[in-house]
């Protein structure tokens, strides 16, 4: 597939632009507002929410944004070009001043991102993927960890909205890798957990109940940055399938035998 140079460039420019917006607000009146009991929302999702469609609309007016906060402009359904947007991935961590959140961006065709970009404004990291050429982080080559065993790897996962209907399930699963493996985290973004990973910070990530704007663009970073990625039973990964396995080619194997045997005992 052949990419218009302005695809990336307008993912780039927009999430800069957002994380310039998540700076510039930080600390002051959020008037955060809640979607569920611990899923909450900002005055800066919705301001960057809003620039990032009104850019989208100028540039490419047939192309669908499909974003967390707000349903406008031309129907998913109707466009093969199709914008994937998390203004603020870790809300949560944003409202609380925890300096661990980003803005990511991708753009899908026919259903695959062939670019991205995820930009982490407190570090100045600006993650970026192009389909079948490659991820970088600031304009440096990414490439995954060569971790093989689980107790060589540092882990990460998330924490779903749900999760004080399902703690048993998600915290017994987390346990399971705690037993098996060097260290397992928990940062907040998902999006920047993928990014990690991608960068070799990071040598596996899973999680469930996600959306695909937690997923598209930083799962093209991972690809290009040589991981691989499925779903929890090992069947192929798509940003819509709302669940995710990440890692190096290596460790990906083990990291599915322990989720399938905590099912099983589960």
């Amino acid at each position: 597939m052949v990419h218009s140079p302005i695809w990336l460039a307008t993912a780039i420019d927009i999430v800069v632009r957002a994380g310039a917006i998540q700076m510039a607000e930080r600390g002051g009146d959020l008037e955060i507002d809640k979607k569920g009991p611990i899923d909450l929302v900002t005055r800066v999702d919705l301001e960057v929410e809003r620039m990032c469609r009104e850019t989208i609309a100028a540039r490419f007016p047939t192309h669908a944004v499909q974003a967390e906060e707000l349903d406008d402009g031309p129907a998913l359904s109707d466009a093969s070009h199709v914008w994937v947007f998390d203004p603020v991935d870790g809300t949560v961590n944003y409202a609380h001043g925890l300096p661990m959140f980003c803005s990511c961006l991708a753009l899908e065709v026919e259903g695959r991102p062939v670019v991205s970009a995820v930009y982490d404004p407190s570090r100045r990291e600006l993650f970026t993927a192009e389909r079948g050429v490659g991820a970088w982080l600031n304009g440096v080559p990414l490439r995954v960890s060569d971790a093989e065993t689980l107790v060589d790897a540092m882990l990460c996962t998330g924490f779903p909205y749900d999760v004080h209907q399902t703690v048993d399930e998600v915290v017994g699963l987390f346990g399971a890798f705690v037993s098996r493996a060097r260290a397992v985290r928990r940062l907040g973004s998902a999006a920047l957990d993928l990014c990690y990973v991608a960068a070799g910070r990071l040598d596996g990530f899973w999680e469930q109940r996600l959306n695909p704007w937690d997923l598209s663009a930083a799962s093209l970073v991972v690809e290009e940055a040589g991981g691989q990625l499925s779903r929890f039973d090992g069947s192929p990964f798509d940003t819509g399938c709302g669940e995710i396995v990440a890692s190096n080619p290596k460790l990906h194997g083990h990291l599915l035998s322990v989720i399938a045997e905590h099912a099983a005992s589960s």
